[in-house]
């Protein structure tokens, strides 16, 4: 329906609350199924296809929370697909690493902001990438229904920078507590994860500057998001697919 909206003709448009509501039922859905397989006994399984499953969860919740008041709903053209699959693939690979349900608060924060952080960051690189479309659009002169159906350029790059600085708040917050409740960050299981965090984390904080200082925007600045995002994810779900799935 977000794909009719964006690129189909102008009769074909579909009014913003038929999308967020077939939305709410998916997340509730996807939710459900979240729950079954990460909450157990034991602890909080956080094997690679359920940790994947469950940053989309949260990305498509912060997504449809957010379109209530802001017009980031076409995210979702990128982000509901892919949530889909991530449920596919948590339920194939049911894999299971455990966080003990004995852990203490502050590791158990470390991962909810984390997971936070990775979605907000998520929802910046799509928002990055949907920017550079509509700029390209603009600079061939097409004005078809994929820009009308979006908001104006300004529009989407104050709410991609906003995205922005939030995520790096909190990844800065995650770096933070994990340095104070990991016994050692860099271990060597942690060592390739703490690195290229604190790559990421230095690539969105020169983005930041640069946009601050010098009004950093366009293609410049979307190849820094994207920079930061590769690294950043290559941090996480890079380690953890050599460890739990080439290494077992």
């Amino acid at each position: 329906m977000i794909g009719t909206r964006l690129f189909g003709n102008r009769n074909s448009m579909i009014a913003r609350k038929i999308p967020l509501t077939a939305g709410f039922i998916a997340l509730a859905s996807h939710g459900i199924t979240l729950y079954g397989s990460t909450i157990l006994t034991d602890g909080f399984n956080l094997g690679i296809f359920n940790a994947f499953s469950l940053v989309t969860f949260t990305i498509t919740a912060i997504l449809l929370i957010s379109s209530l008041t802001k017009p980031v709903e076409n995210l979702g053209i990128i982000l509901l697909p892919l949530a889909a699959i991530t449920i596919i693939l948590q339920v194939r690979f049911p894999g299971v690493v455990l966080v003990s349900a004995h852990a203490s608060w502050g590791l158990k924060l470390h991962v909810l902001i984390s997971i936070i952080a990775y979605s907000l960051l998520t929802l910046a690189t799509v928002q990055a990438i949907l920017t550079a479309i509509l700029d390209r659009h603009l600079h061939m002169r097409k004005t078809g229904t994929f820009v009308r159906a979006m908001p104006p350029l300004q529009t989407m790059e104050t709410l991609l920078f906003e995205m922005i600085a939030v995520g790096f708040a909190l990844l800065s917050a995650a770096l933070l507590t994990g340095m104070v409740y990991l016994d050692n960050i860099f271990a060597q299981h942690l060592v390739h994860k703490t690195v290229l965090s604190i790559l990421s984390w230095v690539v969105f904080a020169v983005l930041l500057w640069g946009r601050f200082k010098f009004g950093w925007r366009g293609k410049f600045a979307i190849r820094w998001v994207l920079g930061g995002f590769a690294t950043l994810m290559l941090a996480y779900f890079g380690s953890k697919l050599v460890l739990e799935v080439l290494l077992k």
